[in-house]
């Protein structure tokens, strides 16, 4: 995987049952839900522009934490019931993660469930555009505000998030 500037996509052998599949593009048996980019648009503030690349992005996506993965924050909401976890807060409590043990058992669902494919874009934020307006990816929600699972998608992360703030700060060892 390049350490370069693109657009990634996220297939998967056996999606969330809420996710509606039907129109989704299908590849080697299994159906693409989510295109990402990185780094994002440089900003227009004169701010300097983010310096990730597809590599650093993905691997966050597969081993970080829902507070800086959407699309682990959008599968870990999916998939709560069937994993046992839930969004709580950590560290000081502004942070929203599915603590340790559920952010591993999101990284191991993961592994088993999902393939990312990559290509190299030196204007990446251009093709991701093109590809959501183009393509049903239901687990998008930036840029993708008529999708039809869009709502529901919507409601259900913000239960995650209003479920953890009810709930106490985890403290992380």
């Amino acid at each position: 995987m390049p350490a370069v500037p693109g657009v990634y996509g996220w297939y998967f052998a056996s999606p969330p049952s809420l996710v509606p599949v039907e129109e989704c593009h299908r590849w080697n048996g299994s159906i693409l839900l989510y295109v990402g980019i990185s780094p994002k648009a440089p900003p227009s503030n004169g701010r300097p522009p983010s310096r990730q690349t597809i590599r650093s992005r993905i691997r966050y996506h597969y081993r970080g934490n829902a507070a800086g993965s959407t699309l682990r924050l959008t599968l870990g909401s999916l998939l709560a019931e069937d994993l046992g976890i839930g969004l709580r807060r950590v560290g000081n409590g502004s942070r929203l993660t599915f603590g340790r043990d559920g952010e591993q058992r999101l990284s191991d669902w993961m592994a088993d469930h999902a393939r990312v494919v990559w290509t190299p874009a030196e204007q990446p934020w251009a093709l991701e555009e093109e590809l959501i307006r183009s393509h049903v990816l239901p687990l998008n929600l930036d840029q993708n505000r008529d999708g039809s699972f869009h709502s529901q998608l919507s409601a259900l992360r913000a239960a995650q998030r209003a479920q953890a703030r009810l709930s106490p700060v985890e403290r992380q060892p």
